[in-house]
């Protein structure tokens, strides 16, 4: 071994990590990617994922190994989250993940390697990120993780340029205390999602990449793998939605207190006050339209469409909080017969108690949505004065 390798070698020992391979059926390849791995560590674990090639045979000749065969296929998910459960039981802080179809680079261990050595953050998930734009390179895939990359950034808040590599480094403490359940090519979307919810950070690495398709086997099935990849990115964001969100946003006021919250997170925001105040409007406009139970779905998604603060326009979504749904409603009704000409008398009492609300409906969505747009139209107008004042009152200062 050269001095080069020992040095890599002895340095992934320091950082506790070791290299896990899952396979199935990659037989034209899976000997030229673990004899590259082996140039620079034997702290390698096998998962093979209940391969019907010559597989076995292949690994038979790697005894000295860890290895793990299961009886049957069941899923890349399935081999990667058994290999991090072996990793972690042997007392390893980080696996690297790489693929055995041989598109991979063991060359590359060295790129995690130092990413992680110099990085102050050591609770870190690195994602190799291939040039995908690169001859060879399948338009499904290229096209898959555009795709991916965009519901990783809806859900997360972070962009990255690939989030569908399988040559990663995983933190494996934090991945072993998030509860994962799929078990096929989803996962690999899974578990960087969760990652990211629990404060782990999460970053691409540049690697290189192989598409040699006269010795690559991919496993991938389009229908069936794409539709259970949108099942689950269906189910994060109703996740990150009602409860990712919200809870991220009350962690901020909880931990900064309400002064300190408004004045950083809203009067202190990078945005101009164009963006504030477009996302002040956009929050009161969806708050008090009449999508009861839909609001913060509907203004987070439109939030994320129209690139506009996102705290500020679930914040102001608020306004027609559980003790203000009755004026919200009264004053809709009250637009509602301006806007209709029609002269009824509405109580409150009247409305949560007699249903008023379904008999006069018609009265109710008109008047809700000409309040909303108006109070959208006011609010808005006023915010933006008042950040626009702000925004010169701080650039006096910052240039004092």
């Amino acid at each position: 071994m050269s001095k080069t390798l020992e040095s890599i070698n002895q340095r992934l020992k320091a950082l506790n990590i070791c290299v896990l391979i899952p396979t199935y059926n990659n037989e034209n390849t899976l000997k030229r990617v673990i004899d590259g791995v082996l140039n620079y560590t034997q702290d390698i674990i096998i998962v093979n994922d209940g391969s019907t090639d010559t597989t076995g045979q292949i690994l038979s000749n790697y005894a000295s190994l860890q290895q793990i065969h299961l009886p049957e296929n069941k899923g890349k998910g399935n081999a990667l989250r058994r290999g991090f459960k072996e990793a972690y039981a042997k007392g390893y802080a980080y696996a690297i993940t790489i693929d055995s179809d041989g598109q991979h680079f063991p060359d590359d261990i060295e790129v995690f390697l130092k990413t992680l050595e110099t990085s102050k953050n050591k609770n870190l998930l690195l994602i190799g990120a291939r040039d995908m734009s690169q001859d060879g390179v399948p338009g499904k895939s290229s096209f898959g993780n555009k795709f991916s990359n965009f519901w990783f950034w809806f859900e997360t808040g972070i962009k990255l340029s690939d989030t569908q590599s399988g040559y990663r480094l995983y933190p494996l403490n934090t991945i072993n205390d998030i509860r994962l359940i799929t078990n096929k090519f989803e996962f690999e979307i899974e578990v960087i999602v969760k990652a990211a919810w629990k404060d782990v950070e999460v970053k691409n690495v540049p690697v290189k990449v192989l598409y040699d398709e006269s010795e690559r086997v991919s496993h991938f099935r389009p229908f069936k793998d794409f539709t259970r990849i949108s099942i689950l990115n269906t189910c994060l964001v109703f996740i990150t939605i009602f409860y990712i969100t919200p809870r991220n946003l009350f962690r901020r006021l909880k931990k900064k207190g309400i002064k300190r919250f408004i004045i950083e997170d809203f009067l202190g925001s990078t945005d101009s006050p164009t963006k504030k105040a477009l996302s002040v409007a956009l929050g009161v406009l969806i708050g008090l339209s009449p999508f009861w139970g839909f609001h913060t779905l509907i203004v987070i998604s439109l939030a994320v469409l129209f690139r506009l603060n996102k705290v500020i326009a679930f914040t102001f979504s608020n306004v027609s909080l559980p003790p203000f749904i009755p004026f919200v409603v009264l004053t809709s009704f009250k637009v509602g017969q301006f806007v209709l000409g029609t002269n009824y008398t509405y109580s409150i009492e009247e409305m949560t108690q007699n249903f008023e609300v379904v008999k006069h409906l018609k009265v109710y969505i008109i008047g809700s949505f000409t309040f909303a747009i108006v109070a959208s139209i006011v609010l808005g107008f006023i915010s933006f004065l008042l950040f626009s004042v702000l925004s010169k009152k701080n650039s006096l200062v910052s240039n004092a």
